[in-house]
């Protein structure tokens, strides 16, 4: 195994989940506020699931997202 591709390919992942997670994230929370949904001082509960079924690996990451 080639642990410096092993840890880029980690990075990689990690980075265009970050970047997408976030935009997806951004774009929901301004929707919510065009349509009224919210106003702008909430904050939300959020999870995110990592699965790598191969490894028979399922974690589950709790936290909050918060507008002010």
């Amino acid at each position: 195994m080639n642990e410096d591709a092993f840890n880029m390919s980690i990075r990689k992942f990690l980075k265009t989940v970050g970047v997408k997670s976030q935009h997806e994230i951004e774009r929901a929370v301004a929707h919510a506020r065009t349509g009224g949904k919210v106003q702008g001082s909430e904050s939300f509960p959020a999870s995110m699931t990592l699965r790598v079924p191969a490894l028979g690996l399922e974690v589950q990451f709790d936290g909050r997202i918060e507008l002010e």
